[in-house]
């Protein structure tokens, strides 16, 4: 009997032994909490104390009431959750004072406004509460990022998975945090974009700023006009195939962004950068004769012809059928670097085109030249100068600034995600200087423009210019690890902005993007785990 035992226990330990290898080991630093102050982008205000929450084979994610968006944020939760840890995380709409629970309203989501959240753990439960969905969604990309980075893998992980003890209550700076996505001058698919999104959602970026034309490709299918795609968007830089997005595609990327709460703004740059739709239509050129196609990467030599009444009947069908497909409010109508536009055509152009976007319920976005016009009540400029503009371009954003015109500020030489990080970095331009992780950290939007007052400022977007950039792989190296820190920069308060301090959190995302499949750059200055 003693012997059936011993190896009946000798068996026990073998399986036991066995079921462990079969999961990846696991350092003393993932076992511990990770502290609630360690996530970007930083929170409003973190509480710490309290025993942690742990979640295993019996926890529960909890939606009380019910609410139908409520549900889809804990399914999405619950879809990030399973792979890696291997338990099933049913979502119940069952009270209990156990387990993940999501909740909409009451009283402790006063003031949380429309994206806010608040997070309590402990050792009974984790509860996040918010007063609109898009909050308790922010509030998810917070707990995710409080868990260990294996949590990303799509296999069977080794716990424990732990959220340290403590209250998050999280409000964004800005309600404008965005990320801009060249496609035009090479072609990235819907799943591409989708990915884009997924990646932008972790840091809170609630804006997806879609370059869909310019001189080297048409991307936007337009029923009324089809050559634009079948021939505008036929190329791309370099003379590849390009490519271009069916309405039902364009549909899908709306749907995928909103359902991580990002916004899409679609823009048609005008009246520059338009060689694809002046190739595809003759009439649209003042001499009635269509221009070839262009895979260069000069700026600055097409325009539309601004005396022609066909001019403003493509314009108005572009613009009406794009905000037939657009249930954002903004629809981006580009008109920088129109260096073959005369400056009283451009004027004139300009004062046609705003009530067109006014006259199909949406409100004009343009870049910042947009300001040496006569901006529309309700317009929003994009600010992209550096610091080699000059100060009368400047003074001209902030006067229009001064008398109603809203900011979104890309400053090239700081959010330009396409900028070299060095001499040394094998993709991008440099027009703008280097752009190094540190300097794209370290300015504030709210005093950045003398003479804006800090109530002109909606927020910030960080733009991906794709002149060197044709894979997803390209996309993320430029992107990251800069990106996270214009994220921050939108949502969180100015008071938690120190370089010192962002370097060490900004280091701990290396093992997510890893766990991600996220290819980044290793800036120098960064205090990176050793690889």
């Amino acid at each position: 009997m003693r012997r059936h035992r011993l190896l009946l226990s000798l068996l026990l330990v073998a399986a036991a032994g066995t079921a462990t290898a079969a999961l990846p080991a696991q350092s003393a630093a993932a076992r511990t909490a990770t502290p609630l102050d360690r996530v970007i982008p930083a929170p409003a205000s973190v509480r710490a104390g309290g025993s942690p929450y742990t979640i295993d084979g019996r926890t529960r994610i909890r939606v009380p009431g019910g609410s139908g968006e409520a549900r889809q944020v804990a399914g999405y939760l619950a879809e990030l959750l399973r792979p890696a840890t291997g338990f099933g995380l049913p979502v119940t709409t069952r009270e209990g004072r156990d387990g993940i629970v999501l909740r909409l309203g009451g009283r402790d989501a006063k003031g949380l406004g429309a994206e806010g959240y608040r997070l309590r753990s402990g050792g009974r439960s984790v509860t996040l509460t918010a007063a609109r969905p898009a909050g308790l969604f922010h509030g998810v990309q917070t707990l995710r990022q409080l868990l260990p980075a294996s949590v990303e893998k799509r296999t069977a992980q080794r716990g424990p998975w732990r959220i340290a003890g403590g209250t998050i209550t999280d409000t964004p700076r800005y309600g404008y945090r965005g990320a801009m996505l060249d496609v035009s001058r090479h072609f990235f698919t819907v799943g591409q974009v989708k990915r884009y999104i997924d990646q932008l959602a972790l840091y809170k970026i609630n804006t997806l700023h879609l370059h869909l034309s310019d001189d080297q490709g048409w991307r936007i299918a337009i029923a009324s006009w089809p050559n634009l795609t079948t021939y505008g968007g036929s190329t791309q830089v370099g003379g590849g195939p390009g490519g271009f997005y069916t309405k039902a595609d364009y549909r899908e990327i709306i749907r995928h962004a909103a359902s991580r709460y990002l916004t899409v703004i679609p823009e048609i740059d005008m009246p520059g950068h338009t060689n694809a739709a002046l190739a595809s239509y003759a009439q649209l050129n003042c001499d009635g004769v269509a221009p070839p196609l262009y895979t260069g990467t000069k700026v600055g030599f097409s325009s539309l012809c601004v005396p022609k009444k066909q001019t403003y009947d493509f314009v108005d069908d572009v613009l009406r059928e794009l905000a037939a497909m657009t249930p954002g409010r903004y629809l981006h109508i580009g008109g920088d670097e129109a260096h073959s536009t005369s400056h009283e055509d451009f004027v004139a152009f300009m004062d046609r085109v705003q009530p067109v976007v006014a006259r199909y319920g949406k409100t004009v976005m343009g870049w910042h030249q947009l300001t040496g016009a006569h901006p529309a009540e309700g317009a929003v400029a994009q600010y992209w100068g550096y610091d080699a503009t000059g100060p009368e371009e400047r003074a001209q954003v902030a006067d229009a600034a001064r008398h109603g015109t809203r900011l979104v500020l890309s400053p090239a030489d700081r959010a330009y995600l396409d900028m070299k990080y060095d001499p040394s970095t094998p993709l991008g331009l440099s027009w703008a200087g280097y752009v190094d992780t540190r300097r794209s950290y370290d300015w504030d939007p709210a005093t950045y423009l003398p003479g804006v007052p800090a109530r002109a400022v909606l927020g910030v977007e960080a733009p991906l210019w794709s002149e060197t950039l044709s894979t997803s792989a390209h996309l993320e190296y430029m992107a990251f690890p800069r990106l996270p820190g214009i994220a921050e920069l939108g949502w969180s308060p100015a008071a938690t902005h120190d370089w010192d301090g962002y370097k060490e959190r900004l280091a701990a995302q290396a093992p997510r993007w890893d766990a991600l499949g996220i290819g980044y750059h290793r800036a120098p200055g960064v205090p990176w785990p050793a690889v």
